[in-house]
C-alpha cells in the first residue's frame, strides 16, 4: 500500500471507531434514561427502606434475567441493559479493530488486539473463559 492509502484507511477507521463509541455511549445513556423514568414513574412515592441493604434481584445478576425484565418494559431491567450496553461498547470497539488490523494485513495490531479482546472476556466473565 501507498502512504496516502495507508494515511486514508487509517483515518477511516479512527472515524468508524470513534462513531462506535459515540453510538454507544448515546444509545446506553438513552437507554437508562428511559429505564430510570420507567423506575420513577412506577416507584418514585415508594418509601425507601435504608435500614436494610437490598442488592440487585437475583433475576438481575445475569444477561438472560436483565434481557427478560427490560423486553417486560421492568424499570431496573432496561436500566441494566444499558449498561450492560455500556460495558459492549469497548469491547465491540476492540473486536472492529481486529478486523480493521485483519483487513490492513496488520497482523502484529490483530494479534494484539485479539489478546486485548481475550482479556476483557477473562474479566468480564470471570476467568470462565
Amino acid at each position: 500500500m501507498e502512504p496516502e492509502s495507508i494515511d486514508l484507511a487509517t483515518e477511516r477507521m479512527d472515524l468508524i471507531v470513534g462513531n462506535l463509541l459515540r453510538a454507544g455511549v448515546i444509545l446506553s445513556g438513552a437507554i437508562v434514561f428511559i429505564g430510570g423514568l420507567v423506575y420513577l414513574f412506577r416507584h418514585g412515592a415508594e418509601a425507601p427502606d435504608y435500614q436494610v441493604f437490598h442488592g440487585e434481584p437475583s433475576d438481575l445478576r445475569g444477561v438472560p434475567g436483565i434481557l427478560r425484565d427490560a423486553f417486560a418494559l421492568r424499570g431496573r431491567g432496561i436500566i441494566q441493559l444499558g449498561l450492560l450496553l455500556l460495558i459492549a461498547t469497548p469491547v465491540a470497539r476492540v473486536a472492529y479493530l481486529i478486523y480493521a488490523f485483519a483487513q490492513q494485513k496488520d497482523r502484529l495490531y490483530a494479534v494484539v488486539a485479539l489478546m486485548v479482546l481475550l482479556l476483557l472476556a477473562y474479566g468480564l466473565f470471570g476467568g470462565l473463559v
